[in-house]
């Protein structure tokens, strides 16, 4: 159009999950421990081995649809020029001193062993029944008003449980303690919120014996549900914190933390100096199954778990309510399995640092449609977060980065011939 020429090559996305999920299917491939026992060389031939499948189909019905374009001089993301040319991108990023290593809270599918995009996370929900449990965490203090006093939380993640390191409130909200005139025991949780524990706990009868704000009881400490963490108590762990996530809305006012298994749990954990970043307790495997570290429900799948967990609260006098909610829940798009959230360590590209930049980059670019322009994408770089772009996967460009042990030395390389010379 404007009498320049212009390749237009067909180009092959080859690396991903897509792959590794056809031959995981292929292959009853179940779990991470079969991919390994397979071996990443054999995992990757075999993802190579069915690529182009579909290849002479892919170029029929592009033709059909009338896309001009050079399927005869194509280029394949598999091929070792094409990781080499992605490879020499990064290591330029990554010299600007734009790279850098983090944890993140990401959805996560346990049964393709993959964290997933939001985008991905948020495009299949689906209306489920999961447990809704409040449990109860005796204070322990010299505080005369809060003897023999439980705080009560509620849950509808009963597997997180486990890797409960503190309790949030909401400092300016108004909290109550109560007692059950029936068993005479006493009760903290959000004013707005004691209608409806009393309605789940089947309490026919309650007294209000005290209302304060949230803030008297930040710092409390609590008898913590299971002892796998105990040995953080002394890091300033099981004891009431604030954070601004706590809401009237649902549940007792009165959170329960994990912050290896939410965003807000995490952030909220950090604040307040209960762990340092990356250090949150993420006490389950690639599959969702507990670690050795659970000692009760080690191997066990998380939400098989469940039911068990909630026995064993019941069995030790921690169980005050348990019920069912219907609620929308993300789903994995691909294996059609609900999805968690969980730490991971992964690399980031300073997305935020050169925001501003991109903006003005957009400002100069000739949108069709214009609202595109000046709303959609303008809105998206606006809101823009460092980017999480480390999967853990097998078939894909491998990040060019080794890390010495104590993370003291890295060293990103940008071509072939440098990883040789590297590496002797």
């Amino acid at each position: 159009m404007t009498g320049h020429h212009c390749s237009r090559r067909f180009g092959w996305d080859c690396h991903g999950l897509p792959i590794e999920f056809e031959i995981d299917k292929i292959h009853k491939i179940e779990n991470s421990v079969q991919r390994e026992e397979l071996g990443v060389k054999k995992y990757n031939e075999l993802c190579r081995e069915i690529v182009m499948r579909y290849s002479k189909e892919w170029r029929s019905i592009v033709n059909r649809f009338g896309r001009w374009i050079d399927f005869d001089d194509d280029y394949k993301t598999m091929d070792a020029k094409f990781m080499e040319s992605v490879w020499y991108s990064f290591s330029e990023i990554f010299k600007k001193g734009l790279v850098y290593r983090g944890t993140k809270i990401m959805p996560f599918s346990t049964a393709c062993n993959t964290v997933l995009s939001n985008f991905e996370a948020g495009s299949n929900y689906k209306e489920v029944s999961d447990p809704a449990i409040i449990i109860t965490f005796p204070a322990i203090t010299s505080k005369a008003n809060l003897q023999d006093v439980n705080f009560i939380a509620w849950t509808t993640t009963p597997w997180t449980l486990p890797s409960n390191l503190a309790l949030a409130v909401n400092k300016t909200g108004d909290y109550v303690i109560f007692l059950d005139e029936a068993t005479n025991k006493k009760y903290i949780c959000m004013k707005e919120r004691l209608q409806y524990v009393a309605k789940n706990a089947h309490i026919k009868k309650h007294k209000v014996l005290e209302e304060f704000k949230g803030e008297a009881i930040v710092g409390t400490e609590y008898t913590s549900l299971f002892n796998y963490f105990e040995d953080r108590r002394q890091e300033g762990c099981f004891r009431v914190i604030h954070s601004d996530h706590v809401t009237t809305d649902t549940g007792t006012g009165i959170v329960h933390m994990a912050p290896g298994f939410g965003e807000d749990d995490y952030l909220a954990c950090i604040k307040e100096g209960l762990i340092k970043p990356g250090e949150a307790p993420v006490p389950i495997d690639q599959d969702g199954k507990f670690l050795p570290k659970i000692a009760d429900y080690h191997g066990i799948y998380i939400k098989e778990a469940d039911k068990q967990i909630q026995q064993d609260l019941k069995t030790n006098g921690r169980l005050l309510a348990a019920g069912s909610v219907v609620h929308n829940y993300p789903f994995c798009w691909r294996s059609q399995t609900p999805l968690i959230y969980r730490g991971f360590d992964c690399w980031f590209i300073k997305v935020t640092e050169i925001k501003e930049q991109l903006i003005a980059q957009n400002k100069t670019t000739k949108w069709i449609p214009e609202f595109v322009q000046e709303k959609r994408f303008h809105n998206w770089l606006v809101d823009a977060k460092d980017w999480c772009f480390s999967r853990n996967r097998y078939w894909g460009n491998p990040i060019p980065i080794w890390v010495s042990d104590d993370g003291e030395e890295v060293v990103c390389v940008g071509s072939i011939k440098e990883l040789e010379e590297l590496s002797g």
